[in-house]
């Protein structure tokens, strides 16, 4: 895994959830997993704008975290699949609220986006 060249401060909760769940999938693949997508194919529909290089990095990070276990079937053809572990669990409640907060929200945000699109485009 790659190790960033500046030490990281993990001084107070939210640097630690941040390191958790900061990248720009790994909350919405504790969802997903949690909903029953298991499958790495099967999440890769679900995040179809994501490359399957930055999944499997997302998903390795989740797994090194102690949130997510990998279970590998050794059938033909082999199978993987990812499961929550009790402390990703306990993070469920965290991505809930982010759920919770991002559906009160989508019709505000679906119109701060097309108020976005009519702004004149400014030059440099």
């Amino acid at each position: 895994m790659y190790e960033k060249k500046i030490p990281k401060v993990l001084n107070c909760g939210m640097a630690v959830i941040m390191e958790i769940i900061g990248g720009k999938w790994k909350s919405y693949l504790i969802y997903c997993i949690n909903n029953g997508v298991r499958r790495t194919s099967e999440l890769q529909r679900a995040v179809s704008s994501a490359s399957p290089r930055v999944l499997n990095l997302q998903l390795r990070e989740l797994e090194h975290h102690g949130i997510i276990k990998r279970v590998i079937y050794t059938e033909l053809p082999m199978k993987v699949e990812y499961f929550l572990t009790e402390f990703g669990e306990s993070l469920l409640p965290v991505v809930m609220a982010m759920d919770k907060w991002g559906e009160e929200y989508i019709a505000v945000f679906e119109e701060l986006m097309e108020k976005k699109k009519e702004l004149p485009v400014e030059s440099e």
